[in-house]
């Protein structure tokens, strides 16, 4: 007698939800399929695909609570195929906030309504990761939709619960017109925060997630100690590349040690502030590699690379940019190729203009790649097109929210049969249609 036919419940989810095996995302014939919808494993987290969806804030917590609004913003992801889904910056302090609407993981009740979304997320056989963070002298703002017309920022009024007497800084130093006059943090209050990452950490961990990242970039506070700049300190934390770097580890040192040894720990930096041209000490991308060649002893498993956000004066060559989408992308590159010259064994993560199926592509195609060719938005030049891998794990935030499907979308350009959620089999696109 044949066995029944079920349609069986995912298991260990506290709802009845169709199980995704494999998981949507998953290459068909993984053997034949280019490097990015190949598995990657890190520590204990095994992903299907190398893509990720990078933190994306949306100024709609409560209270530092996520809301319904998260849910549904980061599930339309999980479904569709994504590997990992990272909650957007998260602060672990109240103060560390970058608006009053900012998520958070500095009290207990944070726990529960990121559970629901790792929950839903596991019921789909997806991961997800959260992005831990301190705004330093960017906290205390307005969401970019409120501001005034031509304003850079506005700060948050009192009545908004903002905080702009009590914003952290490594030195007091303001951003820029419009931004909170911050205050020099004391070695105590930094000791402070690094417990404020560890606790956070251990909450993240309560709520389930897969990893978690410590968010260094930007011109928050991390990426605050590590330039000069924003960096006048005259004590253990400023001054030498050592002592402008002691925070970041004495944080990856106590959220590693708050976490299980088989979780994955990542660590956002930007790899230049694009200061050069000021023709002064800045934080760059020879600093930013060798930071990359203390990370997998401190233990951290992958490294973001991303750019800017420190200093408003910053100079990029945007005609540069438009003839060359992978700016940043090759920064990420050149951090990848010095480590692996050194034998150094951390993972790259690269991010920033990633929108289209040839560009994914070809970021993390191990060995010879097929031939460029123009993928109908990008056309993809020899010195970029994936002659040497530039990283093993491509983050996208703004092509997801025009496409959620965008993984699907690429494997349907590139030619590679994945699988779709259940619900959605019927959707597929015809094998030649072009999109």
């Amino acid at each position: 007698m044949s066995s029944p036919v079920v349609n069986k419940g995912a298991p260990n989810a506290a709802f009845y939800t169709p199980v995704q095996d494999p998981p949507a995302g998953t290459a068909l014939d993984p053997a034949t399929a280019p490097t990015l919808f190949q598995p990657l494993s890190i520590r204990g987290m095994t992903l299907q695909n190398r893509f990720v969806v990078s933190p994306m804030c949306q100024y709609s917590a409560d209270d530092g609570h996520l809301t319904d609004w998260h849910f549904a913003h980061l599930s339309q992801f999980v479904i569709r195929g994504s590997a990992l889904t990272i909650v957007e910056a998260t602060a672990v302090t109240p103060n560390g906030r970058i608006t009053p609407q900012c998520p958070g993981m500095w009290k207990d009740s944070h726990i529960t309504p990121l559970k629901r979304v790792v929950d839903f997320a596991h019921s789909q056989g997806q991961k997800v990761g959260i992005q831990l963070a301190h705004a330093g002298r960017k906290a205390s703002t307005v969401a970019p939709w409120i501001r005034p017309a031509n304003a850079l920022t506005e700060l948050a009024p009192p009545e908004d619960g903002g905080w702009a007497d009590n914003v952290w800084a490594p030195s007091a130093l303001k951003f820029d017109e419009g931004y909170p006059e911050p205050k020099a943090m004391t070695v105590e209050q930094i000791k402070e925060l690094v417990q404020a990452f560890a606790d956070a950490a251990k909450r993240s961990v309560a709520a389930g997630v897969d990893t978690i990242e410590i968010h260094g970039a930007h011109g928050y506070l991390i990426s605050e100690f590590l330039s000069p700049l924003s960096n006048k300190r005259t004590d253990q934390y400023g001054g030498s590349f050592e002592n402008r770097t002691r925070m970041l580890l004495e944080v990856i040192a106590a959220v590693r040690a708050a976490i299980p040894e088989t979780m994955p720990l990542l660590l956002r930096i930007s790899a230049t502030e694009w200061m050069e041209a000021l023709g002064e000490p800045s934080w760059d991308l020879e600093q930013s590699i060798r930071l990359a060649k203390l990370l997998p002893a401190a233990g951290v498993d992958l490294l973001d690379v991303s750019s800017g956000g420190n200093n408003p004066l910053r100079h990029i060559d945007v005609k540069g940019i438009l003839a060359n989408p992978y700016y940043q992308v090759d920064l990420a590159g050149k951090i990848r190729e010095a480590l692996k010259k050194e034998g150094h064994e951390l993972l790259i993560g690269a991010v920033g203009m990633i929108t289209n199926a040839e560009m994914a592509r070809s970021i993390v195609q191990e060995g010879k790649p097929a031939a460029a060719h123009d993928s109908g938005s990008v056309e993809v030049v020899e010195e970029s097109s994936g002659r040497t891998t530039q990283a093993d794990l491509v983050l996208a935030a703004r092509q997801y929210l025009r496409e959620p499907e965008f993984p699907l979308r690429v494997a349907h350009q590139l030619g590679v049969e994945v699988k779709w959620p259940n619900q959605y089999h019927r959707a597929g696109w015809a094998k030649d249609q072009k999109l």
